[in-house]
């Protein structure tokens, strides 16, 4: 015998309606023996509230009975044969003149008592219940209508009524001789008192119903059959990535619910859990989902917890002072005070020393709460043995759940890094002995934020989601989304790594979509969507967005990203740059920018600032990290003079190497933007600084590639006859690196701290002589890398090459 519950939703319109008659004659027709508990249609039981509010307050409520009316007469005059019609209609027609008969003496009376309401609120299921079982006696005979307030006995607390569970367990139990062939559909959350009148049994009072019954009758199981599938773990509507859970305890469901999963309430289960009678969780729009089973054992699992659950709106009341240290009875005093008041208790912790205990309430009750506390408490608070009691609004609570926690070391520790790390400070903490739950109050705004950022660290077989924002869109930002996209599958598949640009910016226009941007038209989107961009506006927009995980990605060459990279880092949100200028300006900046990245648990990277794609910042920060000592680096870190040079033989002049370079595109329109040597300072400079070094770009001794007339002419066309009259100059040097049998190379050095670059002729050995073509090369010579430098090649320029870098790095925060 089965107990099979439906929510509102289940018999909310014609079509869910057939759900459930089918859920049920499946049942009948597979003997399982089952019995009904239906709630009110979707938006009843409100629509009788309001009824009943309006005729007490003489407000019109006609319009409203005839919209009851109208929709469960369209359900019977769609799903019952018009032959059997008059008697359903009538009977509902009977109904509802009750009910208008009851609201007119209200309206009467202009008094709305609680048991006048329980009444008015009881015909929701009254109506649904005998319109339903009336549908399904034209296929089940056996189908029959039954008002559970004859059997559910109930004392006189009107709206929130006590079971009187002797009496109801008698009541019922004659069912089961009197009514054992029949499919029986029961009103759920109404009983009466021992005189008969209607009762409610509150919140969750139709799951209730449902588990009295199933505990008398000793069903096998108790099946609610509700609008989601089973209980997730999380809230779906704010964590996307949540998903059913199989089999949960009693007491892990219990936990979740009172903690806001809405999907069952905590006190209904009790019948069941007496009775260690399994409540499974059913979608009534995809029955063939098996659900959630809730039973007595929690089940295996290869997650540490559950679920995590939350109470969106609390308020926190603070209470300290030396007057509670070491005074017995002190807390039994504060909270039998709430108690005798109904002010529920949420959660509390108290600090070891006694000095203070933290407690979290309702908001609705904190200021009555506090206006006891101050009257309860007014001697101790008038000889400062209690600081006055503070509260603080707009908090949350988090909780995580599950058995296996305690068989689970480093559970807190996860936690609090998920949060720390997304920048959300915890107010406050509880965690039982049993290990069961460990709670947090965090800020209001930080709820979703924080949902998502611990799933995402508890749940480790799901996708890690990265939420980037990205500035710029010309050739490396466009090729970075073109590899993105590209590699979204593969990260999915083999690194459980999801990246979404969630927000990208030009210096025109910028565009944002929470869901993620389509990288395979997001140019067009970008123009057609998008709004007039401003890179305050979209720092600003992108921390208002409070995402988890959060990357800021500057593919720009431009000076303003940098100036907001520390408001970005104090709002925990990682940086990945292919931008220099902020690693490379005054050294106290580039301090403060890593200073901010290490206290706001953020990661900053910045690999493609030196040679593009090639792990040469990498490189080095693991010899440091790993305990070696760098001697020395040597380093050629310009593709464009690696070109020039690598060409500069033979008959060519250096003159005409340096204009085939600008006509393909090797250099800036201006060569000497290159030849002059800064950005290959800038490089330089951050590998001196992340080595250790303090350093300012002053005091790079910065050799110069071409005479003071070439840098000082005023055009780019003079500077091309300045470099034709300095050939003499060039040729010189070739010629003598010629007889030499050495070549040319403009090489970086970092030696005692000090960084020099200069023109230098080396020999057939160096590991610089071979380079060709325009490519980087980096020398590490280090205690273990003494004998055999460690050598770093390849392209140090490109849009491809320098995007995969931005890629690399990105893919690896938070890793």
């Amino acid at each position: 015998m089965k107990v099979l519950k439906f929510g509102g939703t289940s018999v909310g319109t014609i079509d869910s309606i057939k759900s459930v008659l089918a859920i049920v004659k499946q049942s009948f027709d597979q003997g399982e023996q089952p019995l009904v508990v239906l709630s009110a249609m979707s938006g009843v039981t409100n629509l009788l509230t309001a009824m009943a509010e309006n005729a007490a307050a003489r407000i019109p409520f006609e319009a409203d009975i005839k919209t009851l009316e109208e929709r469960h007469f369209q359900v019977v005059k769609s799903l019952i044969a018009v032959k059997y019609q008059n008697p359903v209609l009538t009977k509902l027609k009977l109904l509802i003149n009750e009910l208008d008969e009851i609201l007119q003496g209200v309206s009467a009376l202009k008094e709305l008592s609680a048991q006048s309401k329980d009444l008015i609120v009881s015909f929701g299921e009254r109506l649904s219940n005998y319109m339903v079982a009336k549908i399904l006696e034209q296929d089940v005979p056996q189908a029959e209508f039954l008002d559970a307030s004859h059997y559910i006995k109930t004392d006189n607390n009107f709206g929130h009524a006590q079971v009187n569970e002797e009496l109801t367990q008698q009541l019922i139990q004659a069912l089961s001789y009197t009514h054992s062939d029949k499919l029986l559909f029961v009103t759920g959350f109404i009983g009466s008192n021992d005189k008969g009148r209607i009762t409610t049994l509150g919140r969750g009072g139709s799951d209730y119903t449902a588990a009295i019954f199933g505990s008398v009758l000793n069903a096998s199981a108790i099946e609610i059959w509700t609008d989601v599938n089973g209980m997730l773990t999380a809230d779906p509507r704010i964590v996307k990535k949540a998903f059913s859970l199989p089999v949960l305890s009693y007491t892990e469901a219990m936990e979740l619910s009172y903690f806001g999963a809405k999907v069952i309430y905590p006190p209904t289960m009790i019948p069941a859990f007496l009775k260690k009678i399994p409540i499974v969780i059913r979608n009534t729009f995809q029955p063939e989902f098996s659900g959630t089973v809730i039973q007595f054992e929690s089940g295996s699992s290869s997650f540490p917890i559950k679920g995590i659950s939350s109470i969106s709106d609390i308020s926190v009341i603070n209470l300290s002072g030396s007057g509670m240290i070491g005074k017995s009875g002190f807390s039994g005093r504060l909270f039998t005070l709430l108690a005798r008041e109904q002010i529920n208790v949420v959660l509390i912790t108290q600090s070891s020393s006694e000095h203070s205990i933290t407690f979290a309430i309702n908001p609705d009750d904190a200021v009555k709460a506090l206006a006891l506390i101050k009257t309860e408490f007014e001697l101790e608070l008038e000889a400062n043995k209690l600081q006055m009691p503070t509260v603080e609004d707009n908090l949350s609570v988090l909780a995580i759940v599950g058995e296996n926690m305690k068989r689970t070391p480093g559970m807190s520790g996860k936690l609090f890094y998920a949060l720390g790390r997304n920048g959300i400070n915890v107010r406050a903490i509880a965690q039982g002995s049993s290990e069961l739950n460990i709670s947090v109050i965090i800020g209001k705004e930080n709820l979703s934020k924080a949902l998502n950022a611990v799933h995402d660290a508890f749940f480790a077989e799901l996708k890690k989601t990265l939420y980037v924002f990205n500035v710029g869109t010309g050739n490396i930002g466009t090729t970075l989304f073109k590899q993105i996209h590209e590699q979204h599958d593969f990260l999915l598949a083999h690194n459980d790594v999801e990246i979404k640009v969630v927000g990208l910016s030009n210096s025109r226009k910028m565009l944002f979509d929470v869901d993620g941007v389509d990288l395979s038209r997001w140019s067009e989107d970008l123009e057609e969507s998008g709004e007039v961009a401003d890179l305050s506006s979209f720092i600003d927009r992108m921390k208002a967005m409070n995402l988890p995980n959060c990357v800021f990605i500057d593919n720009t060459a431009s000076k303003l990203p940098a100036t907001y990279y520390l408001d970005i880092f104090k709002s925990n949100i990682s940086i990945v740059t292919c931008n220099k200028i902020a690693n490379s300006g005054a050294y106290a900046d580039y301090q403060s920018l890593h200073d901010a990245a290490r206290k706001h648990g953020v990661d900053f990277f910045y690999e493609t600032n030196v040679g593009a794609g090639l792990p040469i910042v990498r490189v080095l920060k693991d010899l440091m990290l790993s305990g070696d000592r760098l001697v020395k680096i040597e380093a050629i870190l310009s593709g464009t003079i690696s070109y020039i040079f690598n060409n500069f033989t033979g008959d060519a002049s250096f003159y005409d190497v340096v204009k085939k370079a600008q006509e393909l595109g090797y250099t800036e329109p201006d060569p000497r933007d290159d030849l002059g040597g800064i950005d290959f300072m800038r490089k330089m400079l951050i590998l001196a600084r992340d080595a250790g070094n303090v350093i300012e770009p002053t005091d790079v001794d910065l050799g110069a590639i071409l005479p003071e007339s070439c840098l000082s002419a005023s055009s780019v066309d003079d500077f091309y006859t300045e470099l034709l009259k300095a050939d003499a100059y060039f040729t010189a040097l070739k010629e003598k690196a010629e007889a030499e049998k050495k070549v040319i190379r403009y090489i970086g050095k970092l030696t005692d701290g000090k960084v020099s670059i200069a023109l230098e002729m080396v020999e057939e050995n160096h590991p610089f002589y071979a380079l060709s073509g325009s490519d980087n090369i980096i020398s590490f010579t280090t205690e273990r890398y003494k004998e055999r430098p460690l050598v770093v090649k390849g392209p140090g320029a490109g849009a491809e090459v320098t995007a995969a870098g931005v890629f690399a790095d990105l893919v690896n925060v938070g890793a």
